[in-house]
């Protein structure tokens, strides 16, 4: 059987190295955003692209105990009480292409949209109008946009200006905002949610497209252990009931 092949990690019975990197050193020097971005990237990040990088690992950890990944996590605990790992494994199977992974599908939009403008010689202004118009014509929803319980998502200045302060601002924030504006004017207003914020940012420092929900995933799991601790020390097992309606059929007999 051939070998397995990796550029990511190697051990040996003295050390363990990352991209390289003594594991060792990287425990006294680095921080844990600086090993996420190397891990993915393959090198070390910038103070700058580190801070950026902790902003959004932040922003994504938790959403209150009724959002889909944390919900599930504390029904999971609520029936198991034996295995942390199952209860945090479910929350994140509940990140979805609606919950969590809208920034992989809004950083492919952007990348998309940036390459049109290149490839037909438009600004980005124009392609996001079509890319409302053409969203409009499939009855598609935006990703990145909107959110169902922020008029306006806090989290998307805090990244946008940080982005801004350390030069590192790009295509990907300048095309989203133009989205946003193309949305607003030939629809209804719209903000930026943190998944479209997180997806232009990540766009802007070389992520693919698949790092927008890959984030959001390290990032939510964090929170989901807090969820499932906070579930194990102050509630009862099996206490979540769902309210049920049934509107099936009446009683019928089988004769």
């Amino acid at each position: 059987m051939d070998p397995w092949r990796t550029a990511i990690a190697s051990t040996n019975d003295q050390e363990i190295r990352v991209r390289g990197y003594d594991i060792t050193a990287l425990m006294e020097r680095a921080t844990f955003s600086d090993m996420v971005f190397l891990l993915h990237q393959g090198e070390l990040p910038t103070p700058e692209k580190r801070k950026l990088l902790d902003s959004i690992l932040i922003s994504v950890a938790d959403h209150g105990a009724g959002a889909p990944s944390c919900a599930t996590s504390r029904l999971v605990a609520s029936g198991n009480r034996q295995s942390l790992s199952a209860a945090i494994a479910a929350g994140v199977l509940a990140i979805g292409d609606e919950h969590g992974g809208a920034g992989s599908l809004c950083m492919e939009m952007i990348d998309a949209g940036i390459k049109r403008a290149a490839n037909e010689s438009l600004s980005l202004e124009a392609v996001a109008h079509q890319v409302v118009a053409e969203c409009r014509e499939r009855a598609g929803r935006i990703p990145g946009l909107g959110h169902r319980w922020h008029s306006v998502d806090p989290r998307t200045a805090i990244l946008f200006n940080q982005a801004r302060q350390f030069g590192l601002a790009g295509d990907g924030i300048r095309f989203i905002s133009a989205l946003e504006t193309a949305v607003k004017e030939k629809i209804k207003p719209l903000p930026i949610n943190v998944d479209g914020a997180l997806a232009a940012v990540l766009h802007d420092l070389g992520f693919p497209p698949a790092a927008g929900k890959l984030m959001f995933i390290i990032g939510r799991v964090a929170g989901l252990s807090a969820e499932v601790q906070e579930e194990y020390q102050r509630e009862k097992a099996m206490r979540i009931r769902i309210p049920v309606v049934y509107d099936g059929v009446p009683p019928r007999s089988l004769e």
